[in-house]
């Protein structure tokens, strides 16, 4: 069975409206918002005040940090705060990431170009993508084949999939009436250097969740990172995303933190 994730956390929403205190210092942007009668909890990164970063293997151990509980750990002894985590994708029954995944300028697993392989689950739906970091801080999400014709090299990527949206269009593989209902998260930059994750409070369809990142967070291209045993942290929320009893072990765990002055 492959191992799917992917969530963030909750708070009291109002209908049609974004809400939230203005984000402390050490603290990223974390929004609830109502769209199409569905609740979302989103999350602005802006990589010119914060750092994002991408986390496996605990380099002390060579293990996977399996959660965000022992990254947290391991980071606040390294002297850093994490404001915002969650889990960075889709990975296989070895915990082991399912698509690109760098680490620190490492490309750690190549880009995964093979296609409709149904063991891959939402990997194999198409086009997939990539949502990178470069060492200049500037961000992105693009196809994965638009990903692997740039030649750029990144300081952090994951690959996951589908694409929920590509050049301001809805992916073309998804149903409006789909009953297809999870619990989603998915990322996209919607500038350089502002980079927004979202999560849904309650299932939805692929169509409804591509709908929120176009239509109501303004993202050209936007990636699905996860579903339905993930959680997110962030230290003013907790844990949020799916119920405890569906979360299970990650791979890759995508983490902010505060720039160092």
């Amino acid at each position: 069975m492959l191992r799917f994730a992917a969530r963030l956390f909750a708070a009291p929403a109002l209908a049609g409206l974004a809400i939230g205190c203005s984000p402390s210092a050490d603290a990223v942007d974390g929004r609830d918002v109502v769209f199409d009668s569905q609740s979302y909890f989103t999350v602005t990164v802006d990589t010119r005040r914060d750092d994002i970063e991408l986390y496996w293997r605990n380099p002390d151990t060579g293990q996977p940090f399996g959660g965000i509980e022992a990254l947290k750990t391991w980071t606040a002894g390294k002297g850093r705060t994490l404001v915002f985590a969650t889990n960075a994708g889709i990975y296989d029954r070895d915990f082991k990431p399912l698509g690109l995944y760098v680490e620190n300028g490492k490309t750690l697993v190549p880009l995964n170009l093979a296609h409709g392989n149904p063991r891959s689950g939402n990997f194999s739906l198409l086009p997939n993508g990539v949502f990178a970091v470069y060492d200049d801080g500037s961000a992105e999400v693009r196809t994965s084949e638009d990903f692997r014709a740039s030649g750029r090299k990144p300081r952090w990527a994951t690959q996951s999939g589908p694409m929920l949206v590509i050049g301001g269009e809805i992916n073309t593989q998804f149903d409006d009436g789909s009953d297809s209902m999870k619990w989603r998260s998915g990322v996209c930059a919607k500038s350089s250097h502002e980079v927004v994750f979202a999560v849904s409070r309650a299932p939805v369809n692929f169509h409804a969740f591509a709908r929120l990142f176009r239509d109501r967070i303004g993202c050209r291209d936007a990636l699905f990172l996860d579903g339905t045993i993930s959680q997110a942290f962030t230290p003013n929320a907790g844990y949020a995303g799916a119920p405890a009893f569906m979360t299970k072990p990650y791979a890759g765990i995508v983490a902010v933190f505060p720039k160092k002055p």
